[in-house]
């Protein structure tokens, strides 16, 4: 049974969500975007800045501001097209037409310049918010994204180019994972109806959150459920790409680039703690919430965890050539997470996607020196680039000797037929994307090693 909220916790949640007016809020969002342009800082460093300077807001103003300041850098190009100005007053402006979709007057009822709110809008602003439109804008303008990645994006969506783009400047849904270790999702659902969830469209375990007009979602790492483990907050596109790696119980199994182990402990799920389950990180400091993790879910994982400076060692060297299965969430660009972080695609350089296509080239190649003959390297990134899923695999193809591609249809028919009209099979994997599978953009390709 749920504890109710004593009374005064539920005065004080009351009080801390009711500090700032909406228009205080804006004003505060441009302030913040005014920081990660100048500084060219990620948006959750300027946030933190942001509240740790003004303390007197409450926990409901600060994740009110973060949802403007997100949406605000969602649809940053598109914003400033049709306000003709990129300034963060613009930008903010801008989003507030086109990702909230509030008309002039709505927008200028918050522009007063009374208690904090922003300078009313001039001439022009209201002119360009009841008349801007993006019917003439270029691709690169209107889907939001850097115009040197269009390329790559073009030569993947095609056609669909346009909605895919628009598709990830919207936000994100909510997703958890629960966890089969405790329960099945029919039985956790009576368990879970407060939070009004709804099955998500493939992932068996899955269930989607609704999210508030706002982008809030609740407090789900707080909730009683989530602290004895029931589930996990991952997105659908991820759950899929940890069945997609189809664990057996009775494997060993190497999580390579387990990070905070959210795949580790889907693929524990997956395989009742019938598998002998490996997890490992090339950075010591990703590893460090998978502990708490583990305990929390009961699952049953090895962490390797490698030592930094002079003392490093490979700490996998007595599994090479006996693994059944590797699996490499590689590291990437996160292209197919800009719903989620969409301050990261303005900050994305070329000289980024050639740095992650160079770590790539090293995972794959410490996965192939694991994997036994029979054995798979599952490559997952959550990337809408070409050369960091094909590309990728093509390269290793080219200079590793012994590996061939299993058709990724085959693997989808036979964890997920229900998947295989929405994803795109691409030369070596899949791709899921927003428009298609609702998900992140993850792409999956299994590997075998034949000789």
């Amino acid at each position: 049974m749920r504890e109710a909220w004593p009374f005064r916790d539920v005065l004080n949640r009351i009080l801390e969500e009711t500090t700032l007016t909406p228009a205080a809020r804006c004003s505060a969002a441009i302030e913040v975007l005014a920081d990660i342009a100048a500084r060219r800082r990620p948006a959750a460093d300027a946030l933190k800045d942001w509240g740790l300077s003004h303390r007197f807001a409450g926990s409901g103003d600060r994740a009110a501001i973060a949802s403007l300041v997100y949406d605000a850098l969602r649809r940053r190009a598109s914003s400033a097209w049709i306000m003709g100005d990129d300034a963060p007053r613009s930008v903010l402006l801008g989003s507030l037409r086109l990702q909230q979709g509030l008309a002039a007057p709505s927008i200028a009822a918050l522009l007063t310049a009374e208690r904090f709110a922003p300078e009313p809008l001039s001439a022009e602003e209201r002119v360009r918010l009841e008349q801007g439109d993006l019917a003439d804008a270029p691709p690169a303008i209107a889907g939001d994204v850097p115009e040197w990645v269009l390329p790559e994006l073009e030569s993947l969506l095609g056609t669909d180019l346009l909605p895919e783009l628009k598709a990830l400047a919207r936000r994100a849904p909510l997703d958890i994972r629960l966890n089969a270790l405790k329960q099945s999702r029919d039985e956790a659902l009576p368990g879970l109806a407060h939070l009004a969830g709804e099955p998500t469209p493939f992932a068996p375990q899955g269930l989607r959150i609704p999210i508030g007009a706002d982008g809030r979602g609740p407090a789900l790492h707080v909730e009683p459920e989530f602290l004895d483990g029931w589930y996990e907050i991952q997105d659908e596109g991820s759950q899929l790409a940890a069945l997609l790696a189809e664990p057996r119980a009775g494997e060993t199994i190497v999580d390579l680039c387990a990070g905070g182990g959210g795949k580790t402990l889907a693929l524990a799920s997956q395989t009742g703690n019938g598998a002998r389950l490996i997890a490992s990180d090339d950075d010591p400091r990703r590893l460090a919430p998978i502990h708490e993790r583990l305990r929390r879910s009961g699952a049953a994982a090895e962490v390797r965890t490698p030592r930094t400076g002079r003392a490093r060692a490979d700490v996998l060297a007595d599994l090479d050539g006996t693994v059944d299965r590797v699996v490499v969430d590689a590291p990437c660009t996160g292209a197919g997470t800009w719903r989620r972080n969409p301050d990261a695609k303005w900050r994305l350089r070329p000289g980024s996607l050639e740095t992650r296509i160079a770590e790539q080239t090293a995972v794959l190649d410490r996965a192939a020196r694991l994997v036994r003959p029979g054995g798979r390297i599952v490559y997952i990134t959550c990337s809408l680039l070409p050369r960091e899923n094909d590309g990728a695999l093509d390269a290793f193809l080219g200079r590793t000797k012994g590996f061939a591609v299993v058709p990724a249809r085959d693997v989808v028919e036979r964890v997920l037929p229900g998947l295989a009209d929405s994803v795109r099979f691409t030369r070596h994997g899949l791709q899921m994307s927003p428009a298609r599978t609702g998900t992140d953009g993850f792409y999956v390709a299994n590997l075998e090693r034949r000789s």
